[in-house]
């Protein structure tokens, strides 16, 4: 299991860079515009972290991502923070242990590449599958959502 990112919601989109960038002085590794899910997701990382970041295989890390969603939403103070996520090297393996253990998968892996969790605490988590989605199978594909995340 890898470290990737932590995510963050935020409300506006420049004052957070202002804050992140331009006062704390991350860098913008990623962006990703969604005219379909209507949000933008930007990756940060701490300057001295660049380098990791370019020799990261796959994903980049140690990130923070700064989430908005173009459709005003309120989340109230507890929902700013998004999630933990980690890349993990069988995504099946991972949440069919995780199960066992008696982990509820809130977001199951049917698309072989992501899935969600939640700690004890209520903090979500996203397991990613490092490098390319494993096809789809059962029974994750017809496992449907539990809570949210």
């Amino acid at each position: 299991m890898r470290y990737l990112h932590t995510m963050l919601r935020v409300r506006n989109l420049d004052v957070a860079l202002k804050f992140f960038s331009g006062a704390l002085g991350l860098k913008e590794v990623r962006r990703t515009e969604s005219e379909k899910g209507r949000f933008t997701l930007v990756f940060l990382c701490a300057p001295q972290d660049e380098k990791l970041f370019e020799q990261s295989p796959g994903r980049g890390a140690p990130l923070v991502e700064l989430t908005y969603n173009w459709d005003e939403e309120t989340y109230g103070e507890d929902r700013y923070f998004g999630h933990l996520a980690y890349e993990v090297d069988d995504i099946y393996a991972t949440c069919e242990r995780l199960m066992k253990l008696g982990i509820v998968i809130n977001r199951p892996p049917r698309d072989g590449q992501m899935a969600f969790i939640r700690s004890p605490d209520l903090q979500s988590v996203e397991l990613l599958q490092k490098g390319d989605a494993l096809p789809p199978q059962e029974p994750w594909l017809s496992m449907k959502n539990t809570g949210h995340w």
